[in-house]
């Protein structure tokens, strides 16, 4: 059996606090991020998708509106193993400088960047994305494809790790910019190519670098 499966990042975040979001409820789509959303219901229109899933996450369940929009006979799957991975500092503000992050009472959160120690670990990220892949690529059915609207950690750790490359990485570094898709085709029970595109490429903001490490970010 052969199926692919559509990774889809959400769109920009209404966030003008510039809180670590993570798992918090309540942080929907910005403007920008609505017309990226649109622009993936676009890309989606004409590919003949047989099966729908999405983490429970506002800002990914407003990015698979219209997507679903373009396929109606699909149900959508809600499906927490899609969730964004878990932080402490999730709530927080860094800081313009990341000032936050030098007080003593955060300093042990941030004493192993390999696993790492302020948040979910990688190889758990990992476990939990495959096995939702993989019950998304049997619900698509033989020569189906399906698609996934989740969040950037996730599906990053997800491509390194099917590609047999280490998962410890420079977030500034990650191929998985707002509204892109990275798409996995299977056959059977493996994973056998990766491809990655950016359908809202011309709408995405000029592309700063990340001096400052932010943990989550």
């Amino acid at each position: 059996m052969q199926s692919v499966v559509h990774l889809v990042r959400h769109g920009q975040v209404h966030n003008p606090d510039g809180i670590l979001y993570g798992r918090l409820p309540g942080f929907g789509l910005s403007e920008l991020g609505r017309a990226m959303a649109d622009r993936l219901g676009e890309h989606f229109a004409d590919v003949p998708l047989t099966h729908l899933r999405c983490s429970p996450l506002q800002r990914a369940r407003e990015t698979m509106a219209p997507i679903a929009a373009e396929h109606p006979d699909l149900e959508i799957v809600t499906d927490d193993r899609v969730i964004e991975a878990a932080n402490v500092f999730e709530g927080r503000n860094f800081g313009k400088y990341n000032q936050v992050l030098l007080l003593p009472q955060n300093l042990w959160q941030l004493r192993n960047p390999l696993r790492p120690s302020w948040g979910e670990a990688y190889p758990s990220i990992v476990a939990r994305v495959k096995v939702a892949m993989a019950d998304a690529a049997k619900a698509a059915g033989d020569g189906g494809q399906a698609v996934i609207v989740m969040h950037e950690l996730p599906i990053w750790i997800s491509r390194l790790a099917a590609e047999g490359r280490s998962l410890v990485h420079d977030p500034r570094k990650r191929q998985c910019r707002l509204a892109s898709v990275t798409s996995f085709t299977w056959i059977d029970d493996r994973i056998v190519a990766v491809d990655y595109a950016e359908p809202a490429a011309d709408l995405l903001p000029a592309k700063k670098s990340k001096v400052l490490f932010r943990p989550g970010s």
